[in-house]
């Protein structure tokens, strides 16, 4: 009988531990597919497994550009390679746009979507000097051509049409995009319009601009859109060619070329209170990074900025692998 108590036992703490082992490789797997579903979904887990056998710079020095205020970060992780006054407030002017962009993004339903045009849209931006992308009162144009006015040529009719067609009112979809960014933990930066336009209580910091821009590039719509040079409109009831305009950061830039990679897509802003500013972004070897500059005194200083910093990124990386 000792016998047979003894084998039961065996096999009960055989059958305890292979319960324990089964739980335990289940687990590693729910850890593992969680990991590939969060970051396959941002970032594709193909650049992520490039990344992970690629030496890593952890620090960038990035003084002596021009601009007074300036954040480098790693765009998957978010972490801060270097900074110039990241937290110090500036006024975003155009950086603004991007924040209006994928909140509108996220709140169509179909970029397919026709928007008209009135002229209470364009009220005041002749005489601030606002740039616009060349849509007129009365015109009726794709939602998508909208997104893509607001984020190349800077248009600030697009941003006006946008909103009001999301919101009901300018004031209504300000109050979405200060949501987003309360939701970002963007705690430094207050909106008050969708163009940008100088108002001492609009404001930000490059750190919480960097952050809104690692958001935003999660986002397909607005990544291809960020990253195009030029974009050609649909016909429309007064453009029956349609419209094409250009990015304002890539016709300043003659070769996006930078030592090991190259600078993917950006949005540029300017006001006599913000100086030049850019958010860009580029892929340096196997990892993208995100670039925030304000306050450059000439243009374009703030993309030589970006072109500088890149290449600094690339030939430390270059030392890393020797």
């Amino acid at each position: 009988m000792a016998r047979k108590t003894g084998s039961r036992r065996t096999a009960k703490r055989k059958k305890k531990n292979a319960g324990k082992w089964f739980i335990c490789i289940f687990l590693e797997l729910v850890i593992i597919l969680t990991l590939v579903v969060v970051i396959g979904w941002d970032y594709g887990v193909e650049a992520w497994m490039q990344e992970l056998n690629e030496p890593a710079v952890r620090e960038l020095d990035i003084s002596g550009i021009n601009s007074p205020n300036a954040i480098l970060i790693q765009a998957r992780s978010g972490k801060v390679l270097g900074e110039i006054n990241g937290e110090e407030r500036i006024y975003p002017a155009s950086l603004t746009k991007m924040m209006t962009a994928v909140v509108a993004i996220e709140n169509l339903k179909d970029l397919e979507t026709g928007i008209t045009l009135n002229q209470e849209m364009f009220a005041g931006l002749y005489e601030r000097d606002a740039t616009q992308a060349g849509f007129q009162p009365g015109e009726t144009v794709r939602a998508i051509d909208l997104l893509y006015g607001v984020m190349l040529p800077s248009g600030a009719e697009c941003c006006i049409a946008l909103a009001e067609y999301i919101s009901g009112s300018e004031a209504a979809f300000v109050q979405l995009m200060n949501e987003k960014a309360k939701k970002l933990k963007m705690d430094q930066t207050h909106f008050c319009d969708s163009t940008g336009l100088h108002d001492p209580e609009h404001y930000s910091t490059v750190h919480d601009m960097a952050v809104l821009l690692k958001y935003c590039l999660k986002n397909e719509t607005f990544r291809e859109i960020i990253e195009s040079s030029w974009h050609s409109t649909g016909v429309t009831n007064i453009h029956p060619d349609g419209i094409t305009y250009y990015s304002t950061m890539f016709k300043n830039l003659s070769d996006s070329t930078v030592t090991e990679g190259k600078i993917l897509g950006g949005k540029t802003g300017f006001t006599e209170d913000a100086g030049y500013c850019l958010a860009s972004f580029a892929r340096v070897g196997k990892r993208e990074y995100i670039l925030v500059t304000s306050g450059a005194p000439e243009s374009p200083m703030h993309i030589q900025d970006a072109v500088m910093v890149y290449n600094r990124l690339g030939e430390a990386l270059q030392r890393l692998k020797t």
